[in-house]
């Protein structure tokens, strides 16, 4: 195997103007989510989400933590410390949110384009452009929670797609090998100068071969395991499983209305039966790998179909290569408002010849969350290392509503195995 002590191509070292740009794209995509009637941006529309007012604040605050506080909470900051401990998101629980006397959308927003200044006087003198970056990804996945709590709404629909999707093609349904060897699993900073500390180190590990879904499963895939009984079936569950199916009341995906139907972001609509299955947990996905003959994939198996390179002996930055991604590529950014058809990506394949890897919809792996050997903590120390060895399971890949700057084929999402309402979806995998 290749020293990867040094990777073979140039790192990628974001400069000052992009970090600004990618500071900017994600203040344009915040505004987008929030420009809406304060009694909206009040509502909580669903306990375990925050009302979109608390979200536009924290996303201020931590960004004037970080950028101008440098971490420290006990420096003064720009908001009094009674109303600057309401965005604390460990000691403010989400369902207790809506109680609290948060800033008037006015304030928040006020607040925001004060601490921005500053922050981007700031970057203009910065030697290390990284913890900007940290922050730019903070904004974004919270973009994306909020695109989250936009879809648990009821009501018309509040947004409108901004771009429109490439049309499938006709793809197997089938599965590829990934031959058993060693593959440099997780990034360096060298390497990937944004990725966070749960990503790092990159270190080799040894895979035995398995056999990986060409494409997502599908709606249509779905529908078949639902019509099949799959959701009264117990030996297809896990015993929490099939205790929280009862409990939550499961028999479809969230969204699905049993007619056929599903309603997605205000609007109701046919199930497309092509698309990528989304809202649906842990415990589900299990319960369908099973079924299917299958099982989920480790994350390490993932990370080895998406990023690594066979005959070159090294990891590629993206699936397909190095290019930026893009539109032909992968479904990134939110403004779809959905995942892409399966096979409407043909150039965004892995050296494996998987598809849409990235993008479209977060894929459980069966994979508790685990610090990597050698694991270290950034400059935000209680990003990954509270959650390690939780009641949690590792998403891998990203999903339409997430954006290029904020993931990669190194990046580990987790959730516990319950939640559905992010845009999770399932990849199926095998024993070669």
């Amino acid at each position: 195997m290749p020293d990867q002590t040094h990777p073979s191509a140039a790192p990628v070292l974001p400069s000052a103007t992009q970090v600004a740009r990618d500071l900017e794209l994600a203040r344009d995509r915040t505004t987008w989510l929030t420009e809406l009637d304060e009694a909206e941006l009040f509502a909580q529309h669903s306990p375990i989400m925050s009302p979109l007012v608390w979200d536009l604040a924290h996303i201020s605050q931590q960004e004037e933590l970080w950028l101008i506080r440098e971490g420290d909470a006990t420096r003064p900051g720009m908001l009094p410390p009674d109303v600057d401990a309401l965005y604390d998101a460990f000691t403010q629980p989400r369902a207790i949110r809506p109680s609290l006397p948060l800033l008037p959308p006015v304030e928040a927003r006020r607040y925001g384009h004060e601490v921005r200044g500053r922050v981007l006087d700031a970057l203009e003198r910065a030697d290390d452009v990284f913890p900007f970056a940290m922050v730019v990804q903070h904004e974004e996945q919270h973009d994306e929670t909020m695109l989250a709590t936009l879809q648990l709404r009821a009501g018309g629909p509040v947004l409108s797609p901004t771009r429109q999707l490439p049309p499938g093609r006709p793809v197997p349904r089938d599965s590829v090998l990934v031959p058993a060897g060693e593959f440099v699993l997780g990034v360096s900073a060298l390497e990937e100068p944004t990725s966070l500390d749960n990503e790092r180190p990159g270190h080799v590990v040894d895979v035995p071969a398995f056999r990986i879904g060409r494409v997502p499963v599908t709606n249509a895939e779905w529908l078949a395991f639902v019509e099949a009984g799959g959701y009264d079936r117990q030996e297809l569950w896990s015993s929490r499983g099939w205790e929280h199916r009862h409990e939550a009341g499961l028999e479809l995906p969230l969204g699905w209305r049993g007619d056929g139907t599903r309603v997605r972001f205000g609007v109701v609509e046919d199930v497309p039966p092509d698309e990528p299955v989304q809202h649906v947990s842990h415990f589900e996905a299990e319960a369908f790998a099973r079924w299917a003959g299958a099982r989920l994939p480790t994350e390490v198996e993932w990370e080895k179909a998406c990023a690594w390179d066979p005959q070159a002996g090294r990891r590629r930055r993206w699936p397909w290569g190095s290019a930026a991604p893009s539109p032909e590529l992968a479904n990134l950014g939110g403004g779809a408002l959905r995942p892409a058809p399966v096979g409407s990506l043909p150039a965004g394949a892995s050296a494996y010849g998987v598809e849409q890897l990235v993008g479209d919809v977060w894929e459980w792996t069966s994979s508790g969350f685990e610090a990597w050997p050698g694991f270290s903590p950034m400059l935000y120390a209680q990003y990954s290392a509270p959650f390690f060895g939780g009641d949690y399971r590792v998403l891998r890949g990203g999903s339409w509503a997430t954006a290029a700057s904020t993931v990669r084929p190194s990046f580990r999402n987790w959730d516990h195995p319950f939640r559905r309402q992010i845009f999770t979806g399932v990849r199926l995998a095998w024993d070669a």
